[in-house]
């Protein structure tokens, strides 16, 4: 028997609410990218704090062990995410335009949904605390070097700075989808390219001092243990774009003749490129300066040319509220998707006022909370990213493919499960280890 559709008693079908809905959802509502888009959007997404604390993990790390994860990591993400390109359009006819989706048609609806929703959103959400505190801690740092002698009267608190950041959000945050954010992700892509060069420019142009050390900077057995867990932790962050590349195809048009996967790739790897000519440069020539000397954050450790480092700073800050952007993006999807179609509230501009502002305010408040950078970094690498960048996208391509038992697919795709299930386990110990460490000398709201 053929399903009616039933009148809302308003001439609309119940199909049509649900289209008119879609439609009204951020990551449904525009297909009208381009596959430069994509370039930009995985550029702002997968660079961003991470990268600055990438020669802090390298005095963790060393030389050796170093190197070997960088480029690892560099190779398996850019596998995975290949793969999830791969599988957006794998049914005829149909478009998984969101992780959970892919997830859900993988695992089944229910355990798909908890799969992956739980991942994502620890994800996304902790990536945005974090850009919180960058962002405050980068505005800081540039008001720091601007007033510096107290010219300015007086030192503020790193909470206003936070505050001043979020406040840039709540106007944003009202943009309604991905394709409306474009020109601030690409701003923020650009300022990514420009303040990495900066940042191992400037480090090559101080040049390596003669006290430097190579050591790994914990000085006890137990201390460099952990601090190679955390270490490893912040590799796996540095590398979380990919729990927004589903949202973003889906804002590339499709047809059977140019399917949105090869726009998409372009794009994509393009972004790669980009993150490379970011990472490696910085990871190393800031580790290279300045040993196991350097702080959790490059641009702290860099103090001149004074005026350099005050752009630097403030390119970071354009570049993390791009970041939050598009990382936010998906979470709003998600509430308003909670809001419209399962507590049935009228899509409205009032509704996306006050969720997206609930939530702004949210993320505001935890990261004034807790500004601990490194040991999040590392904590929420291990416990957060490396599941869904580095080995779940490798267990449904299992799962949906079936390759050849003991075949080339079938051992790279295990390699990557068992790497990343390692980082899934070691990297947030150290990072949790830090975290208690930097918590028993902090006062909440300093």
């Amino acid at each position: 028997m053929q399903e009616q559709d039933v009148d809302d008693g308003g001439g609309r079908t119940t199909q049509q609410q649900e289209k008119s809905i879609d439609d009204w959802l951020p990551i449904n509502s525009s297909r009208k990218a381009k596959w430069w888009y994509s370039a930009f959007h995985n550029v702002t997404a997968m660079v961003g704090a991470g990268v600055l604390g990438l020669p802090y993990a390298m005095s963790e790390l060393g030389w050796g062990p170093g190197i070997a994860v960088m480029i690892l990591s560099w190779i398996i993400t850019l596998y995975t995410l290949w793969q999830m390109v791969e599988m957006h359009e794998m049914v005829p006819g149909k478009r998984f335009d969101r992780y959970h989706e892919l997830g859900q048609h993988v695992f089944g609806d229910r355990l798909g949904l908890w799969i992956v929703v739980a991942q994502q959103l620890a994800v996304e959400v902790s990536l945005n605390i974090i850009y919180m505190v960058t962002g405050g801690q980068s505005l800081k740092k540039f008001h720091d070097v601007i007033c510096d002698g107290g010219r300015c009267g007086g030192d503020l608190k790193l909470s206003y700075f936070i505050m001043i950041f979020a406040s840039v959000h709540l106007v944003l945050s009202q943009l309604p989808n991905f394709n409306s954010i474009s020109a601030v992700s690409l701003a923020a892509a650009v300022m990514s390219l420009s303040y990495s060069t900066i940042a191992w420019g400037a480090s090559l142009h101080r040049g390596r001092r003669e006290d430097v050390d190579y050591h790994l900077r914990a000085t006890t057995t137990p201390g460099k243990v952990f601090g190679f867990l955390g270490g490893l932790g912040d590799v796996a962050f540095a590398y979380s774009g990919h729990n927004v590349v589903l949202e973003i195809q889906a804002t590339i048009p499709s047809t059977p003749d140019k399917p949105s996967k090869k726009a998409m790739w372009k794009g994509a790897f393009v972004a790669y490129v980009v993150v490379a000519i970011c990472y490696f440069p910085v990871t190393f020539v800031g580790y290279w300066a300045f040993g196991s000397g350097v702080d959790e954050n490059i641009l702290i450790t860099l103090s001149k040319p004074k005026w350099l480092i005050a752009l630097a700073n403030m390119m970071v800050v354009v570049h993390v509220i791009g970041s939050y952007q598009v990382y936010a993006m998906p979470v709003f999807d998600m509430i308003e998707t909670v809001l419209v179609k399962k507590m049935r509230f009228a899509p409205s501009l009032t509704l996306r006022l006050i969720a997206r502002s609930v939530y702004v305010a949210f993320t505001m408040f935890l990261g004034i909370t807790f500004p601990f950078f490194g040991g999040l970094l590392s904590f929420f690498g291990g416990l957060a990213f490396a599941p869904t960048t580095y080995f779940l996208p490798c267990i449904m391509w299992l799962k949906v493919y079936k390759p050849k038992r003991f075949g080339l697919s079938w051992f790279i795709n295990w390699i990557c499960i068992v790497i990343g299930v390692l980082l899934l386990i070691l990297g947030p110990i150290g990072g949790l280890r830090q975290i208690i460490l930097s918590a028993t000398t902090y006062k909440f709201y300093q």
